[in-house]
C-alpha cells in the first residue's frame, strides 16, 4: 500500500493533476490519486491526496504521508482485525469466492467455479447454506441426492449435510451462497473427499 503515491507518479493525469481509476468523480480536487474498485468515489476540495476504496477498506491520506499506512496496519494487527491478513476475494484451486456481506449469524458470498472443477465433498457442523445459481450449471451432491441446477435455480444445504458443488459445464459457474448459523468460520469444514489433497 505504500506504493500508492508511486502510482500517482506513474499514472496518466488529468488537467488537474489527478490520476483517477474506477468510478471516480472529482470536484475541485488536484494532484491526487483516486481509485475505486467497487462503488462510486466522489471527492470535493482535495489537494495532494490519496483516496483508495477497495472491497474491504477505504484509505484516505495526504500523498506525502501515505507510506505511514504501516502504522495503521500495525494497529489493525494489534486489535486482531482480519483486514491485514485476509481479503474479500479468495482464490482456490477450483475457482474463487468473494465475501459480499457479513453480519451476526450470516454471510453472503459469490462463488465462481471453473469448468470441470469441483469443491470438496464436505459438511459443516455449525452452519447451513443456501445456493442460488446466477449463471452456468451446477451439479450438487446433497447427502444421497444429486441435483442439476441451472440459472435462477436454488437449493438448501442443512447443517451436517454431506455436500459437494461441481461445475460439469463448459462455462464458468457463478452462484450466490448465503450462510447462516452461530459460527461461519472457514475452519467449520469437515472434508470427506478432496480432489486437491486438502484436509
Amino acid at each position: 500500500m505504500g506504493a500508492w503515491s508511486a502510482l500517482w507518479d506513474l499514472g496518466a493525469k488529468d488537467q488537474a493533476g489527478n490520476v483517477m481509476i474506477g468510478d471516480v468523480i472529482a470536484e475541485d480536487t488536484r494532484n491526487s490519486y483516486l481509485r475505486s474498485e467497487r462503488t462510486l468515489l466522489a471527492t470535493i476540495g482535495l489537494d495532494n491526496a490519496v483516496v483508495v476504496a477497495t472491497a474491504d477498506v477505504v484509505l484516505v491520506s495526504s500523498r506525502d504521508r501515505v507510506q505511514e499506512v504501516k502504522k495503521i496496519v500495525e494497529r489493525l494487527k494489534a486489535k486482531g482485525r482480519p483486514e491485514p491478513i485476509t481479503h474479500p476475494l479468495v482464490y482456490r484451486p477450483w475457482g474463487s469466492y468473494q465475501t459480499i456481506d457479513l453480519g451476526p449469524r450470516f454471510q453472503v458470498k459469490r462463488i465462481t467455479v471453473k469448468p470441470g472443477a469441483k469443491l470438496s465433498l464436505q459438511k459443516h457442523a455449525q452452519r447451513a447454506e443456501h445456493w442460488v445459481v446466477v449463471s452456468g450449471t451446477a451439479r450438487v451432491t446433497r447427502d444421497e441426492d444429486i441435483l442439476i441446477l441451472r440459472e435462477n435455480m436454488s437449493t438448501y444445504i442443512p447443517v451436517g449435510c454431506v455436500h459437494r458443488l461441481e461445475n460439469p459445464g463448459p462455462d464458468m459457474l457463478d452462484l450466490i451462497e448465503v450462510q447462516s448459523g452461530g459460527y461461519l468460520g472457514e475452519d467449520d469444514i469437515v472434508r470427506i473427499r478432496d480432489s486437491y489433497g486438502r484436509k
